[in-house]
This record gives structure tokens, sequence and C-alpha cells, in this order.
């Protein structure tokens, strides 16, 4: 489906991805994650063909990637873009026109669903509808590969509640891959199926909510009880007060002594440490 293979990029001095191979041959629900400025957009775009990797090898369905050819099987608006100042429903007709693929009905439900208002003009929308409109445009469009960035930026609640509905309706009625960036972490994870994590133009893992929920764990009680469990355990991170630790670990369960107790994490506060962990120090 996709591939990265040792890909890097630089702007100038600054590397944006660094030396990244990724195999992702099936189709899912995958949410990008990492914080701001770790590359999250630049994997996006370097995926897309809209910018050229520095050195390295991009492939979408088997294809080469790069500006010059540009991917037929992969979908991207990059979140923000603007759009001709159109009404809404002349903006879904021109998706229609221009990309065979469309699913115009289904642009059409979500619009309905989400009250976007058809006939406002683009400049006229709020800056969480546009967002919306091109959330949209992408998600109704059934290539192969759909790449969607902070595709609820400026939704409401409600709004993002409807938005991951729709999203499941959408890939369980044509599944294909679709990679979605998003800092709505423990949201995001009621409707994804795996995480691509990637901090500092590096990818940390690839892996499923199933192993997450299975490794990612808290041991918490007096510090001289639970400094001693961590010999030969993965910790990513610790948090003190007083003479009581917090120890975050991803590795094996395991039983701990009368004392010490064994919690959840949670699927924000595991990304905060793995990509963190030593400033809880």
């Amino acid at each position: 489906m996709i591939k990265f293979k040792n890909v890097t990029k630089n702007y100038g001095k600054t590397t944006a991805i660094d030396h990244i191979s990724l195999d992702i041959s099936e189709n899912g629900l995958y949410c990008l994650l990492g914080r701001n400025g770790a590359g999250k957009t630049t994997f996006m775009k370097l995926l897309a063909g809209h910018i050229a990797v520095t050195d390295g090898e991009i492939f979408a369905d088997h294809k080469p990637v790069s500006p010059g050819r540009m991917p037929e099987s992969v979908s991207f608006i990059e979140s923000g873009s603007a759009q001709f100042n159109m009404k809404v429903s002349a903006l879904i007709d021109t998706a229609a026109e221009l990309q065979d693929d469309f699913d115009k009905n289904s642009a059409l439900e979500m619009m309905d669903r989400l009250e976007l208002n058809p006939n406002k003009k683009f400049k006229q929308l709020s800056f969480g509808m546009k967002t919306m409109l091109t959330t949209i445009i992408t998600l109704a469009n059934h290539s192969k590969v759909i790449l969607l960035d902070e595709p609820t930026l400026g939704f409401d609640a409600v709004m993002r509640g409807q938005f991951n509905n729709l999203l499941l309706e959408s890939y369980q009625s044509h599944p294909r891959l679709i990679i979605i960036s998003t800092h709505l972490i423990d949201e995001i994870a009621k409707v994804t199926e795996r995480f691509i994590i990637i901090n500092k133009g590096k990818i940390l893992m690839e892996t499923g909510i199933d192993e997450i929920d299975e490794k990612a764990y808290t041991l918490t009680g007096a510090a001289t009880a639970v400094l001693p469990l961590l010999n030969g355990l993965n910790c990513i991170g610790k948090t003190t007060m007083g003479s009581v630790m917090a120890a975050h670990i991803y590795d094996k369960r395991i039983d701990p002594p009368q004392g010490v107790n064994l919690d959840r994490i949670s699927l924000q506060d595991f990304f905060i440490n793995i990509v963190g962990g030593k400033n809880n120090e």
C-alpha cells in the first residue's frame, strides 16, 4: 500500500524527516501522532508527492512517489488550505468533476449531517466550517490512501463526535488506508486501530491499540517499593510527589507486590511519556 525506504527530508539545515522506513500493506484507520514540529505534515506532503525527498524512496500502490509523479491513489488536502470563494455546493460539484472516484452523494450526506450550509461561500464560513469542508472533500474521495491533517481543527465537541461516527461509517462502507494526524489523542483512539508515533523526524513505533493497552501501565507506590521493580522493565517516564512514585511502563505485565498499584495508562499519557518521558524524571 505505502512504503518509505530510508527517507530523509531537509529544509536547509533543518531535518524534518530523519531516515524513516515504514511499510503498511493493509487497509486500516491509522493515527499519526507527534508533537508540534515532529514531522507529521511533512510526512503527509511527501507521501502525497507535494514535496520531494532529500534522500530515500517512497512508494504508493507499488508506484514511486515524487512531485513529478504525484500518486493518483493518494488523496490529501492540507489542513487550512484555501478554496475558491465559491458556494459550498459549487465546490462539491467541482471536486466531483475533477476526481473520478469522488463520492458526491457521500459528500452531500456528510454536509447535511454536519449542518454545513451549501449556500454559503467559502470565505463566509467559520474556521471550523472551512476545516470541515476540506475534510469532507478529502474523505469523499475513494482513493486507496486518504490523508487527513488535523481534520477536526476548530470543531466543537459535538462536531468531533459526529465526524468520528462519519469516519467509521465511511471506512466501513469503503475500506482503504486512512491516516489521520491529530492532537486529540484519546478521542481518536475510539475510532482508529493503529498508531504511528513520530518524534523529531523519526518513527518511534507503529503499533496497535491492543498492544498499547496490554503493555502500557503505571506502577504507583512508595518510591522505595517501585524502584526495584523497574529493573529489566522499559520505563518510559517517572513522576514523584514526596515519597510516592508513579512509574510509567511499556513492557510485559508484572504482578506487583502489596502496596504498589498497577493501573491502566491513558493513550494521551502514554504518548506524553513515550515522546518526552525523560522530562518527568
